[in-house]
């Protein structure tokens, strides 16, 4: 898989949840051997997790390009030349085509942006977010309007650069409380921080402080970064009168419907990256290892003996010509390869014992 800027959002895989590569193509004769099965290179924006079963980590793809390999791909099987011995000069078998490796992972999308704008909920942060860029979030009166990030892109004389809502905070939100866990996150990829305050709330401080709380209590490194304080809706009489009381310095008084004091904003936001640091670099995927012959292989002990389950080898069993000599002692290679007889006998297995891969039954014979 690799990322890419030309995707935004995860849709894709809500739509499809299953993809599946070619497997590798049966050997033959004539010498030839069957190809291996094509690639398949999945597509996902920029910021995406890869995650394992247990919420592990496989694969952070941060920057445009990054790639990681899942699962491997089909191995084509060897052509009939390959059985060639002192003893059997026409080898009348090839080996067949193996499936691919199967995996099931989460993607997870974090977003990666310059500017973060971070507050409790209905304090018009999409609307400020539609001011200053090009983006259309969905804007309401009413709490949790906004239910997924938005990502907006600024002009400025010193260039462009990326601005992201992040969804309302309530208190409680880095215990997971609200939505705010699933949200907060969003913002650890952020350069600087505007923390947006209602400024016609009965206490619009006490909010702001309420904010940075949770921000701090999610992540200290997140706090500790360059942000800006912008108090909205200076287009009402409340927000107004806290302008003409208020004493501290720094703070931006804004209004996203009306625009008055966003240039200023915007200005600020430029001087707040020109001095913010990069942000740091992922953590390092950890390693896991695929073991493609085994991965998914199971061995069950029965009343009648001993059933096999599995992709590869069932998939191995529908394509040997049983009725061959040759391609049934390949296929007791194959079986080692595969580490079926290892299984059968952790399993317990004797001479002699039932043994059925699918709907075919052998009697094992070490």
């Amino acid at each position: 898989m690799t990322a890419t800027t030309q995707l935004t959002d995860l849709s894709l895989y809500k739509q499809q949840s299953r993809w599946q590569a070619e497997a590798g193509a049966n050997g033959a004769g004539g010498r030839k051997t069957g190809r291996n099965g094509a690639d398949l290179v999945l597509e996902v924006p920029v910021g995406t997790l890869v995650l394992d079963e247990e919420g592990g980590l496989i694969a952070d793809l941060a920057l445009p390009g990054a790639r990681a390999v899942l699962a491997h791909g089909g191995v084509g099987g060897r052509g009939n030349v390959h059985f060639k011995s002192s003893r059997r000069h026409a080898p009348d078998y090839a080996e067949p085509g193996l499936k691919g490796d199967e995996l099931t992972v989460t993607f997870d999308l974090k977003l990666i942006a310059d500017v973060g704008l971070v507050g409790p909920p209905n304090v018009g942060k999409s609307s400020l977010l539609a001011s200053l860029t090009a983006a259309r979030p969905d804007v309401g009166n009413y709490a949790f309007t906004t239910l997924d990030p938005a990502l907006g892109v600024a002009e400025s004389k010193a260039g462009r650069f990326v601005i992201a809502e992040i969804p309302g905070l309530v208190e409680g939100a880095s215990r997971g409380a609200g939505l705010g866990h699933r949200f907060l996150r969003h913002a650890e990829r952020t350069r600087v921080l505007v923390y947006v305050v209602d400024g016609s709330a009965a206490d619009p401080w006490q909010g702001l402080e309420e904010v940075i709380g949770e921000v701090a209590r999610f992540s200290p490194e997140l706090a500790a970064r360059p942000y800006l304080v912008a108090v909205n809706k200076l287009d009402l009489e409340d927000t107004q009168r806290l302008r003409k009381r208020s004493r501290r310095k720094g703070v931006h008084f804004i209004s996203a419907l009306s625009g008055e004091g966003l240039p200023e904003l915007l200005e600020a936001m430029v001087a707040a990256l020109a001095s913010a640091p990069e942000p740091m670099a992922p953590a390092r995927p950890a390693k896991i290892k695929l073991t493609p012959a085994a991965s998914n292989l199971v061995v069950e002990r029965k009343q009648w003996g001993f059933a096999v389950a599995g992709s590869r080898v069932e998939h191995l069993v529908s394509h040997t010509n049983l009725d061959s000599t040759g391609s049934l002692e390949r296929f007791q290679v194959a079986l080692d390869r595969l580490g079926v007889n290892e299984a059968l006998e952790a399993a317990g297995v004797q001479p002699g014992d039932t043994v059925r891969i699918g709907d075919v039954e052998f009697e094992y014979q070490p």
